[in-house]
């Protein structure tokens, strides 16, 4: 599986995570003309080398033509942007999710709803083209999945068009909730908004560097004058943490028995938890200490987000303890592609090994939507979906 491992030393901004991908290979011609699809005009990127404590690396940097003044958007106006563009359909859902992170950070510090925000310094020019720019990028290269070390936040005072605010940015912080973050003393904002709000939606995990074959390295270069190079670095190569062809990763396991919490509840923790981005959650009967029936709560998550779930698990149940360890998962190779059947669009999730197709299977949320839109019976639409699956195992 072809990776991305972004090395966040020294924070992260948008720019320099598109710097780092022109640094590692990414044609600034392919860039340019991708981006044009956005149907924008009136700015410019301009990309050169710069040096960094002695390091060579690239900057890029978006500007508007002298004379334009910098529209303020809010989230509708760009996702209907992106979604109006010739931009790749993968491209797309991926953009409009960065965004909606930025903006939910927004609302949550300046206590508004999602649609009130007017984005400024995040809405401006430079951020569009950096998030699109930056999802394009590792589109165009190949890469399958993110990794990022823990992110470097910088310390002291911030300008904005808020005033003075503390590092990290109220936004920023809002969206590092629940991944790992640290700071050496340096002053000065190391991981902005922008920089932040891409990593923490593309990043599989915020870890070591994973067991790889490293291939490419680039250097995106940032504006400021610290003590260290100011750089973000990126690791592009393939994975090597198979057995046999299937993918080994590592995950957390948390657990908790349950014996007195009203079981409607059950199903109010499984959704919220899925939303929060867990890998598995199930429900185990299990008899408890004094023969009284219980439940096992066990869910599997990536490592980083080990913290944020023991915290939700301890607030929303009625558990006062619960178990956590680290294990390997292996899983088949698997994309996500959108095919059409006779009662419209479904996506398939495609499992494969070596190669070779070994399991075809229908999203069931999409089934479903079409049996109430259409008002069709599930199973028929299911039915057709295998047809579907069957022709798809053929062609792939």
């Amino acid at each position: 599986m072809r990776i991305a491992y972004f090395d966040c030393f020294a924070g992260a901004a948008g720019n320099m995570i598109l710097g780092s991908l022109l640094d590692a290979g990414l044609s600034a011609d392919v860039l340019r003309s991708e981006l044009a699809k956005l149907r924008l005009s009136h700015y410019e990127i301009r990309i050169e080398k710069a040096i960094r404590k002695g390091i060579e690396g690239t900057l890029a940097v978006v500007s508007v033509e002298q004379g334009q003044s910098i529209e303020h958007r809010n989230l509708n106006d760009i996702e209907e942007i992106i979604e109006n563009s010739d931009l790749d359909p993968e491209v797309k859902p991926t953009s409009r999710k960065i965004f909606r992170r930025l903006a939910q950070a927004e609302a949550t510090v300046h206590s508004v709803s999602i649609q009130e925000i007017h984005f400024h310094e995040v809405g401006a020019m430079d951020a569009i083209i950096d998030i699109v720019g930056s999802v394009v990028g590792l589109k165009t290269m190949g890469i399958e999945r993110v990794y990022s070390s823990p992110l470097h936040l910088g310390s002291g005072l911030v300008e904005c068009t808020h005033g003075t605010l503390p590092v990290p940015a109220p936004a920023t912080a809002e969206l590092i909730k629940g991944k790992p973050v640290y700071s050496t003393g340096i002053q000065g904002e190391l991981l902005t908004p922008t920089g932040a709000a891409i990593l923490t939606t593309i990043a599989s995990g915020f870890c070591p560097i994973p067991k790889m074959i490293v291939e490419k390295i680039g250097y995106g270069a940032g504006t400021m004058d610290v003590p260290i190079p100011n750089f973000l670095r990126v690791l592009i190569g393939d994975e090597t943490g198979s057995i046999d062809g299937y993918l080994v990763e590592r995950v957390t396991v948390l657990e908790t028995n349950i014996d007195d919490m009203n079981p409607q509840i059950y199903d109010y923790l499984i959704e919220k938890l899925l939303g929060m981005g867990v890998l598995d959650v199930f429900l185990s009967s299990v008899q408890m200490k004094k023969n009284r029936p219980g439940t096992l709560l066990t869910i599997i998550c990536l490592p980083d987000m080990k913290d944020t779930i023991a915290e939700f698990l301890m607030n929303e149940t009625t558990t006062i303890g619960l178990r956590w360890r680290e294990d390997n998962r292996v899983k088949a190779y698997r994309s996500i592609k959108e095919f059409q059947t006779q009662y419209g669009p479904v996506k398939f999730k495609i499992a494969q090994l070596e190669g070779n197709v070994i399991n075809v299977s229908p999203e069931y949320e999409d089934c479903k939507r079409i049996s109430l839109e259409k008002r069709i019976p599930l199973k028929l639409v299911i039915q057709e979906a295998g047809l579907t699956a069957n022709k798809i195992r053929g062609t792939q």
